[in-house]
């Protein structure tokens, strides 16, 4: 038995982990139990899981298995084969120019956990991240309005940003996500660059890149589309593309290298991210078809944060789309476009559900992922807002599934209930924003800045 690794956070290499019984799924292989199998009326010799019955019987003898990854399906593939099959037929960026191939890739050098010793409470983060939020969107805009009037990038203001923001996710990687994860009713769009670096942060910080990689890699995501002020706008905004369209659209990635190399102050390793972004392991992408590991690592970091927000912000939409939806469609491309270790790895630093997701749970309440759980990603914390009716409930309630999780199995450990006596919850699918008319920024600033608004309004009562 290698390794011990709760909701499935499998490290490279492992073939056999630890699995709570509520994360098992058909077509995993059962290799041990968390007693002797004498006591149980499962075969010695360990068994596929071919049926719901199973694990409903594996979930009245045990609280954890032991699964064998080279006989069976793993917790996160398994969850994420489940979304690729119900992902929608709307068509993504660059599929259909996809073919799966074998392209011999290093494994990854990750190292986990790296900063868990700087990291500080959502609330606390939030108030810098919110701040830090206004100072990088009005960077970025700087940046485009510089290279419109033909000045140059503000270098220096740029590396401060970008810095910044890298601190920011170190210390939390849930503050700046939760602003960029919604719109607000009075902004036409948040920052494409600002998102895709967010989420590169969060990416490098959860496979343990250094404090200096990370900042360089979210320098280049920030800069990586400044080739498009030398492009058309309707040929930017063109949901569709001709041949000749596309070529001409795709030459944004060496203008960008252009401009940035024309700056001085700007990192030959920045530039190479920008170069890099749109390159696939398969050879499909541009501007020099590179395959496989002739893409440097934050390229092929860049390119899959690129990709995951595209299709979770198309242009043009009024809703992002449903976070498993991207999901699905980023896990079909692994091997193809993308490599299979680093598909997984960003689905597993950023969740299934990530924070800001509307999600539908298993008692057919409604509510919105409001806080991850790092240990547990599929038991995040929850505002409640509808309840198994879909009715809006006067006064939302915060549900920790983990927690509940947690207590819940207690009593069954006290022989106090039986696993058929106590619900416990899951996460049945997550939701479109929008969907019931809920206002995910709504809830987001109840349950971040309560207790600012509370003192705000003590303060104007004692001004009366």
């Amino acid at each position: 038995m290698q390794s011990r690794i709760r909701d499935g956070d499998v490290a490279v290499g492992i073939k056999q982990v630890k699995v709570d019984v509520n994360e098992l799924t058909v077509g995993m292989f059962v290799s041990g139990l968390d007693r002797p199998w004498t006591q149980t009326p499962f075969p010695l010799q360990g068994f596929y899981i071919r049926e719901l019955d199973e694990i409903k019987e594996l979930k009245q003898h045990c609280r954890h298995v032991y699964i064998d990854l080279a006989k069976g399906s793993g917790p996160v593939s398994a969850n994420l084969k489940k979304l690729s099959g119900a992902s929608s037929n709307k068509s993504s960026p660059r599929v259909n120019r996809s073919a799966t191939v074998k392209v011999d890739v290093a494994p990854l050098k990750i190292k986990r956990n790296a900063y868990n010793d700087i990291q500080q409470p959502l609330k606390k983060e939030v108030k810098n991240a919110k701040q830090l939020h206004q100072k990088v969107f009005s960077a970025v805009g700087e940046v485009v309005d510089q290279l419109d009037h033909g000045q140059s990038i503000p270098v220096r203001e740029t590396q401060q940003v970008a810095s910044e923001m890298v601190d920011s996710v170190l210390r939390n990687p849930d503050a700046l996500s939760w602003l960029t994860r919604v719109r607000e009713k009075d902004e036409h769009t948040y920052s494409h660059s600002v998102r895709c670096a967010v989420w590169a942060i969060i990416f490098g910080r959860h496979i343990g890149l250094v404090k200096k990689d990370l900042d360089v890699l979210a320098m280049g995501v920030l800069l990586k589309d400044v080739g498009k002020t030398r492009l058309d706008q309707k040929l930017i905004s063109m949901k569709q593309r001709s041949a000749p369209q596309e070529r001409e659209y795709e030459q944004f990635v060496g203008y960008g290298v252009d401009i940035l190399r024309a700056t001085e102050g700007v990192s030959p390793r920045v530039i190479a991210v920008v170069k890099n972004h749109c390159e696939r392991i398969n050879g499909s992408g541009f501007p020099q078809q590179l395959k496989g590991d002739k893409i440097p690592l934050l390229g092929k970091i860049a390119g899959i944060v690129t990709f995951y927000d595209d299709t979770t912000n198309p242009r043009g939409e009024t809703y992002p789309l449903a976070p498993s939806k991207a999901v699905a469609k980023l896990y079909e491309l692994r091997n193809s476009e993308f490599q299979e270790e680093l598909v997984v790895e960003f689905i597993r630093a950023i969740g299934l559900y990530p924070t800001g997701t509307l999600v539908e749970l298993s008692t057919g309440e409604v509510g919105v992922v409001v806080e991850q759980n790092f240990e547990r990603r599929l038991k995040p914390k929850v505002m409640i807002v509808l309840d198994s009716c879909k009715h809006t409930l006067g006064k939302p309630f915060l549900l920790d599934m983990a927690e509940d999780d947690r207590q819940k199995q207690a009593l069954v450990d006290a022989g106090k209930k039986t696993l058929n006596e106590v619900e416990k919850i899951e996460i049945l699918r997550d939701l479109e924003p929008g969907s019931y008319e809920v206002d995910i920024a709504e809830i987001r600033d109840n349950y971040l800045f309560k207790k600012e608004r509370k003192g705000l309004l003590s303060f104007l009562k004692r001004g009366d």
